[in-house]
């Protein structure tokens, strides 16, 4: 069985007054979320999409995962379009995600925005997810080179978003991953100052997982934090049976007050 062992960090950055950044580590889910920027209530759209994710990791266990990811999404979509009907000064409230979830055969990604997963394979780094950007389309198009969307002044301009509109389901891949694989899920707030060089070179410095989170988090805060930083590197491992569901939230997530929960009504957000 393939599970994960993870690492992560959340930093409010060098600029920003709070942390609009959430995530989740497990040994089954990986999620970072970022609010997006602009928008109201980031800090609550991206912690209830990365407590929406890994809520329903646990409850549906043994699922196909893009499956039970598309019922994340469509779960955080309700939960946001609801929060809005009780808060219309949150009008506008949206989040990027990127998800990774195992069954422990088959694994699954959900991503919508301009956070990021990639592979770390055998000494190559490989994004995995593409850039919901105004030059993420451009790039996809070939009317930008990489080196020309990384400097874009729309590069951070996001056209794709969980914003409550179920309309938008994201996109979802199924992944093929094998024991000594890593993976790296990061918000903007890294790779807009971090190149992948860089990230490589980290990775291909250090096993150890927490070392290499803290390194990239050192190196964002190093080339001037200029957002907030979430940060996941999680090694895939062969494990002989089922490991415990519970995990750790990272960021805004930490947070219950932050979060709209619509499975259990708590509602923490608008206590």
């Amino acid at each position: 069985m393939l599970r994960f062992v993870p690492a992560g960090r959340s930093h409010r950055g060098l600029v920003r007054r709070n942390n609009e950044d959430a995530g989740f580590i497990g040994c089954t889910c990986l999620v970072v979320a970022d609010g997006v920027g602009g928008s109201p209530a980031g800090e609550v759209a991206s912690a209830t999409a990365a407590h929406v994710v890994s809520s329903n990791a646990r409850q549906r266990v043994g699922l196909r995962p893009v499956s039970v990811l598309r019922g994340a999404v469509q779960s955080a979509h309700l939960a946001i379009s609801e929060g809005v009907a009780r808060r219309p000064d949150w009008e506008g409230m949206a989040t990027t995600l990127t998800a990774v979830l195992t069954d422990g055969q088959r694994v699954g990604l959900v991503h919508v925005g301009d956070s990021r997963a990639y592979l770390f394979r055998e000494g190559n780094l490989r994004q995995l997810t593409n850039d919901h950007t105004w030059a993420g389309e451009l790039l996809a198009l070939g009317d930008l080179t990489a080196e020309e969307a990384r400097h874009h002044p729309y590069r951070n301009v996001v056209v794709r978003s969980l914003h409550g509109d179920s309309d938008e389901a994201g996109d979802l891949i199924d992944l093929r991953l094998r024991p000594g694989d890593r993976l790296l899920l990061t918000t903007d707030g890294v790779t807009d100052l971090v190149d992948d060089e860089m990230l490589t070179t980290v990775l291909d410095r250090t096993d150890d997982d927490e070392v290499a989170v803290a390194a990239i988090e050192a190196a964002a805060l190093r080339l001037g934090g200029r957002d907030n930083i979430t940060v996941v590197v999680a090694t895939v491992a062969e494990a002989s049976r089922s490991g415990s569901q519970a995990g750790t939230p990272l960021g805004a997530a930490c947070d219950r007050l932050n979060i709209l929960d619509v499975d259990d009504r708590s509602w923490g957000a608008l206590a």
